[in-house]
């Protein structure tokens, strides 16, 4: 092939993209980690209307979030119909990139149905024709930070062409705070919280037992938090009401916040917690990332810390494992709370 014929790399059209569109669909877990990968985005394309497709769930907290302008929240549709008209809207957007986080098997084929019109935005993500396609075979293996990092690499938005270790786009949620005021709902005293106070997060993924450490281990170390003169604080989603219930009934010291707080709250609570022990879930990845030092506790046979451990930008995060959470004793973790240096003298 003759050197004029060599067919030009795509360039990444940086602060002359208009329209931008973000693919983030969940879980909560997984949308906060990807908050540093949006806010590199947003300052690749700084004139650009951001547009996020997303889920319901995610919409009051996305509203308010700096790296996007739009929020679109039909990115699950039901049936064909459904999924028809969300394709021709992205279509008619004429969208000048497109950034797929979410990299599932129903965004590829959001991809591939948007090709068949002959012309596709240019496409940062894990499909094969994609303009920018990430195509590390270790990418599943990778942590979700590492992983966009990556990704944001292939499409041309990193310092210097490559996100370096530390460096790479880290969720900041500083923002909260910021956006809503401080007022006297994101503060402790709103829930009859003195400080020290912690947060315990017992929840996880319903199906999947073996990520739930037992309730009468997390009373135990309930007990113990307490006697050290720090207030237990659960938090949690309404899947969760029975569990908290039976923990405040074993140590009545415990302080139940379950069904009570948003993500904002999450956040904020967080943020003034002396430390955070929890599941493999989604709110203790808001919790790290909010800045508290973090246990978190992992079942080896569900996930591997490797891929999903929460992160702090500061703060430790000190991982507890075990082939199913069950086989995590009470003396265990408590060793590792007792490592973080934070209890009363």
């Amino acid at each position: 092939m003759a050197k004029a014929d060599v067919p030009m790399s795509p360039v990444n059209p940086g602060a002359k993209a208009k329209e931008v569109l973000v693919i983030k669909l969940s879980a909560l877990g997984d949308f906060v980690l990807a908050l540093g990968a949006m806010k590199a985005v947003r300052e690749m394309h700084p004139s650009a209307r951001i547009t996020l497709l997303t889920t319901p769930f995610f919409e009051e907290f996305a509203k308010l979030c700096p790296y996007v302008d739009r929020i679109e929240t039909d990115g699950r549709p039901e049936g064909m119909k459904a999924t028809g008209a969300l394709i021709q809207r992205i279509r008619k957007m004429n969208f000048d990139i497109v950034y797929d986080f979410q990299t599932s098997g129903r965004t590829k084929n959001y991809f591939t149905a948007l090709s068949r019109s002959g012309k596709t935005p240019l496409w940062s993500g894990h499909h094969e024709r994609a303009a920018f396609f990430h195509d590390n075979v270790e990418r599943g293996k990778m942590h979700s930070i590492d992983r966009l990092a990556e990704q944001l690499e292939v499409a041309g938005v990193a310092p210097g062409g490559r996100w370096l270790g530390p460096s790479a786009p880290f969720p900041d949620l500083s923002w909260v705070r910021y956006k809503l005021g401080d007022t006297p709902r994101l503060q402790p005293a709103y829930f009859a919280l003195t400080e020290p106070y912690m947060l315990l997060i017992p929840g996880a993924s319903e199906h999947r037992e073996a990520k739930r450490w037992p309730e009468e281990h997390y009373a135990e170390l309930a007990m113990r938090i307490a006697d050290a003169g720090i207030m237990p604080v659960i938090i949690g989603g309404k899947a969760e009401g029975p569990l908290a219930h039976n923990i405040a009934r074993r140590e009545p010291r415990v302080k139940n916040l379950v069904t009570r707080t948003d993500l904002f709250q999450i956040v904020t609570l967080a943020e003034k917690a002396l430390f955070v022990v929890g599941n493999d879930t989604g709110p203790m990845h808001m919790a790290t990332l909010a800045g508290a030092p973090g246990i978190a506790l992992f079942a080896l046979t569900e996930s591997d810390p490797d891929h999903s451990a929460p992160r702090g930008p500061k703060a430790p995060v000190i991982i507890n494992s075990a082939p199913t959470l069950k086989e995590l004793s009470v003396d265990d973790v408590w060793q590792s709370v007792r490592a973080l240096g934070l209890l009363p003298a």
